[in-house]
């Protein structure tokens, strides 16, 4: 049986963090950019002469360095079509150097020792930013069909976004929360006067700058400034290793779960310590019932995933369980599976 590993974490559900950790300026941003081209110098194991793009695209190529072929004509099965993405940080400047992705999208066996000629890169408004172009490596990966080239890309256009003379701003909260948004409004105003900062709904801020502050000193100062928060309680499940990541407070009210020929009981009656077994500071297992108790006090999510390992239960069948108390309403904390 696959290991389960049970993580607690030992936090109150209040966090101080600083706001530039907690949330985001709007639209300061990376952007996605993708190009199709070509990888050349493989020793027989790019695409076969099937792949009628591949043979198209090398045609056209030749072509633009007045060199007429006809793709049918093309036997070569050194050369392979690939997919090159990266992106595009927020105020990177003609120059600056991306690494980028290679994918192989035809039938080439490796891309491995190939080397990609010059892509330009288009973002989703059709315009280029970028040109790619180097030697692919594979690194320590077992997927020959995959690579990178560190630095392969360089930027050509750039996204304007005047920041400098712009007397207000928006916050976006990574997470949508009414308090949130009225404490990081609250400790704005605090810091830097009334009427600086106004949350408009759970997740934007908006904010005028100080008059005596540029808009750079001004999210610089923003981005150290710490606020208490309430963090919403997760559960967080890794099905194929087995882990399990969550606080160590989150309650499970009393609840009866099936699971195929398996019932469990969560309880607060009180259990014959003479007959159950302790897995933890408080909680008991009754193994001949299924019963899990902590004698009276609230029964905690980390109880409960010791007893359900005590009785030898599956990761996937431990996932069905969580999820089915979750359903029942006997946990308010959210629960995400990897």
């Amino acid at each position: 049986m696959k290991n389960i590993l049970f993580i607690m974490l030992f936090l109150s559900v209040l966090w101080s963090e600083k706001i530039g950790d907690i949330a985001n300026v709007v639209g300061v941003r990376e952007n996605q950019l993708i190009g199709y081209g070509l990888v050349i110098g493989l020793n027989g194991t790019g695409d076969k002469t099937s792949s009628k793009f591949t043979m198209q695209s090398i045609a056209n190529m030749l072509e633009s360095m007045n060199v007429k072929v006809s793709p049918d004509d093309i036997k070569s099965k050194n050369v392979a079509a690939v997919m090159i993405t990266t992106s595009l940080p927020a105020f990177a400047r003609q120059g600056d150097r991306l690494d980028i992705q290679i994918s192989s999208i035809g039938d080439a066996k490796s891309i491995e020792g190939g080397t990609l000629i010059m892509t330009p890169l288009s973002a989703v408004d059709g315009n280029i930013y970028a040109v790619a172009q180097g030697s692919i490596s594979l690194g320590n990966s077992q997927n020959f069909l995959s690579g990178t080239i560190a630095g392969g890309a360089v930027v050509e256009k750039e996204v304007n976004y005047d920041i400098y003379n712009k007397q207000g701003i928006t916050l976006s909260l990574k997470q949508t929360n009414f308090q949130n948004a009225i404490k990081v409004q609250n400790i704005l105003n605090k810091t830097f006067g009334e009427g600086i900062a106004k949350a408009i709904d759970p997740r934007t801020i908006k904010m005028i700058k100080p008059q005596d502050l540029s808009m750079i000193e001004f999210l610089a100062l923003v981005q150290e400034v710490n606020v208490d928060y309430s963090n919403r309680e997760r559960i967080i499940i890794d099905e194929k290793s087995g882990t399990i990541v969550a606080g160590v407070d989150i309650i499970v009210h009393p609840v009866v779960v099936s699971s195929g020929d398996l019932t469990i009981k969560v309880t607060k009656d009180f259990l014959d310590e003479k007959d159950s077994q302790k897995i933890d500071n408080d909680a008991f297992l009754n193994l001949n019932y299924n019963l899990i108790s902590s004698n009276g006090k609230p029964t905690t999510i980390a109880s409960v995933v010791k007893a359900l390992q005590k009785m030898g239960i599956k990761p996937k069948t431990m996932v069905s369980i969580l999820n089915a108390i979750k359903q029942s309403g006997a946990i308010s904390a959210e629960i995400e599976v990897l």
